[in-house]
């Protein structure tokens, strides 16, 4: 490591600019130096931005309306056409979106009923859970937290759905919230008929 900061700062001492050359001062002094470039001149410089032909015809006013044009040049936008949004486009409708708010409220609740009436049952000895991934839950208040998870799933699912590019998803895009709206409630039912 010393090594290497130690080449770092010899290499860093000779200066860049200056070309390495293996003739003596003498010798330099005695050449004669480059002949210089031609100057350019200043009617050859080019603008930075073109200005738009007028057609005129006297130098006076030649003169005076290329002053304004290039003025007003650089006031002018750079595009002409209007630029498109950076969000995609958007295929729901606000009829949609209330089904969808509809749905969502009705599959949670169905959920909700459904945790209800197997807590129900389960309290008063009628049965077990059949689902295998609730069965942990059924003996406590986190049934009602768990059941809410299918719906929520659901809920996204139906929107990237309705959201979607493909139209055979947005025509279906209700689909997995009535599914699981209707087999909470179905579920429900069979509970609450259980223990009546």
């Amino acid at each position: 490591m010393i090594i290497t900061a130690l080449l770092l700062i010899c290499c860093n001492t000779v200066s860049v600019d200056t070309p390495r050359t293996l003739e003596t001062p003498a010798a330099t002094e005695l050449k004669s130096p480059a002949p210089a470039e031609p100057a350019v001149e200043a009617k050859d410089v080019k603008p930075d931005a073109p200005t738009p032909r007028v057609a005129v015809s006297s130098n006076a006013t030649l003169e005076s309306t290329s002053a304004v044009a290039a003025s007003s040049s650089a006031i002018q936008p750079s595009l002409s056409t209007p630029v498109k949004p950076a969000t995609t486009e958007t295929y729901e409708t606000a009829r949609q979106r209330k089904i969808w708010y509809g749905l969502m409220v009705a599959g949670h609740g169905a959920a909700a009923f459904d945790a209800w009436t197997t807590r129900r049952a389960i309290s008063g000895g009628y049965g077990v859970e059949g689902d295998p991934l609730e069965r942990p839950f059924a003996h406590s208040g986190v049934l009602y937290v768990s059941t809410q998870v299918a719906p929520l799933i659901m809920d996204y699912l139906g929107h990237r759905m309705m959201r979607s590019e493909h139209q055979w998803m947005r025509r279906a895009w209700w689909v997995p919230q009535a599914a699981s709206a209707s087999l909470s409630l179905g579920a429900g039912i069979h509970n609450y008929g259980v223990v009546h």
